[in-house]
């Protein structure tokens, strides 16, 4: 229920708290109107939009590597003709083991995930909300949301680093999605063509401070 669908939980979530944070931040650092504010949170909401097209093509991708390189292991009796198994579905249509390269998919989404919501609740250093006014309640909502699925999102991916997949394809799994992250927050949403970082006016190097607390 949660890592099959673990973009979906993580879409849902930061789809309201980017709308909000960079709402309130365009108004309140930039000084925008409400025209270039709800840009502004057009522009940071491709973030979500970028991430959904890295887990489909990531994903494919996987299925695509496995099938290439896997066989199809079946309780065939001998007097009956071996089938050839094109795809991992068409084995298991027939009850059997299908043997390939199974890049971990669940590595790649949930640490991909885990640190995209890290990068995106950075926002919160640059917020300045009255204590009692209802969206502040709203926002730390949806923090405390977010907090608690990262926190599901590492617990699972210690299960899965623990229980499933050989160390080499958990390992690659990672490392696409360190790559997927780097790639974006670190090197694309640095370029004014780009959805942006969270805190626009701070680069990459300085923002420390924002994960200090």
């Amino acid at each position: 229920y949660f890592v099959k669908v673990a973009w979906a939980w993580t879409f849902w979530l930061l789809l309201p708290f980017i709308a909000v944070t960079a709402y309130v931040f365009a108004k309140s650092k930039f000084l925008y109107g409400p025209t270039k504010s709800v840009l502004m949170v057009l522009r940071r909401l491709c973030a979500l939009a970028v991430g959904t097209a890295i887990w489909y093509v990531c994903t494919g991708l996987f299925m695509y590597i496995e099938n290439l390189t896997g066989t199809c292991s079946t309780s065939v009796k001998l007097s009956e003709p071996r089938r050839l198994y094109a795809t991992k579905q068409e084995c298991h249509q027939d009850n059997g083991i299908w043997n390939g390269f199974d890049i971990s998919g669940h590595c790649f989404l949930l640490s991909y995930c885990a640190l995209m919501i890290v990068e995106e609740v950075a926002v919160l250093e640059g917020l300045s909300i009255d204590q009692n006014s209802k969206l502040r309640a709203v926002i730390n909502g949806l923090f405390v949301s977010l907090c608690f699925l990262t926190v599901i999102w590492v617990f699972m991916f210690l299960c899965t680093a623990v229980y499933f997949h050989d160390f080499s394809q958990k390992l690659l799994g990672v490392l696409i999605g360190l790559s997927a992250w780097y790639g974006t927050y670190g090197f694309w949403y640095l370029k004014p063509f780009s959805p942006g970082l969270p805190l626009p006016n701070i680069p990459l190097s300085s923002k420390k401070y924002s994960y200090s607390r």
